[in-house]
């Protein structure tokens, strides 16, 4: 299946297999689990797409139906922004005739007032990463889990997909879903720009992998350590061997 973009020079012609893991990513009968460090890295895609549309298009570009339907996987697993039958040069100021987009990743900003902004997109976004943390589709009631997981720190535990349980880091978690709470602030104003979504999945990123840098400098060094003590004790039985 090839997918074409509107946007030149981010995306033009890609090939992508049929199946869309984005939008099987809710069924229990689904082969092929996507992995706690591939949604991860999914949602860092979808962030960059976004980024592009919003800050590196002249006009900037408002996608306007974010949704896990429009995010294709590559055989890489990497994520890219489809379908942007309704995307729509940013006009500010300026109200937008007839809702548009997708029941469950639609702004209630959006619904109340008929303007359509980028923190729209933020929203729908906030979605598409609790889809990517539980599994779960915005018309299975996924608001009111998230909601209900809004009022402790660690409430999102409690909805993750059962699938990755044991499977991820659980402060990873967390902090993602941290990330998606941002998203959904009922003000717009306080909903971050992509661009802080982005800057703060990057740096969720790097931590995992600095962590893991150092605990393969500390496996290093523990096997380091243990050589030297076998060579130690070599030369002592050595020693021991002269001194019969």
């Amino acid at each position: 299946m090839f997918i074409k973009t509107v946007i030149d020079g981010w995306m033009c012609a890609h090939k992508l297999p049929s199946n869309n893991f984005m939008l099987n990513m809710h069924s229990d009968k689904q082969d092929r689990v996507l992995s706690w460090e591939e949604r991860l890295q999914i949602a860092l895609d979808i962030s960059h797409g976004i980024e592009y549309l919003h800050e590196g298009a002249v006009p900037p570009v408002i996608h306007r139906d974010l949704k896990c339907a429009n995010i294709l996987l590559d055989r890489s697993m990497r994520a890219k922004v489809a379908d942007f039958g309704l995307s729509k040069e940013e006009v500010f100021n300026e109200c937008n005739s007839g809702l548009k987009g997708t029941y469950g990743y639609i702004d209630p900003v959006y619904i109340a007032t008929n303007n359509f902004t980028m923190k729209s997109d933020i929203y729908s976004f906030g979605i598409i990463i609790f889809e990517l943390i539980t599994a779960i589709h915005p018309h299975q009631n996924l608001m009111e889990y998230v909601n209900l997981a809004s009022m402790s720190p660690d409430g999102v535990d409690e909805i993750l997909d059962e699938r990755l349980a044991g499977e991820c880091n659980i402060e990873e978690v967390r902090q993602l879903a941290k990330i998606g709470h941002k998203c959904l602030q009922k003000l717009q104003r306080r909903r971050p720009s992509i661009v802080e979504v982005s800057q703060a999945i990057v740096k969720l990123k790097q931590r995992r992998l600095t962590k893991e840098d150092t605990m393969s400098f500390a496996r290093d060094d523990l096997s380091q350590l243990a050589s030297k003590i076998e060579d130690q004790q070599v030369v002592l039985s050595e020693m021991g061997k002269e001194g019969a």
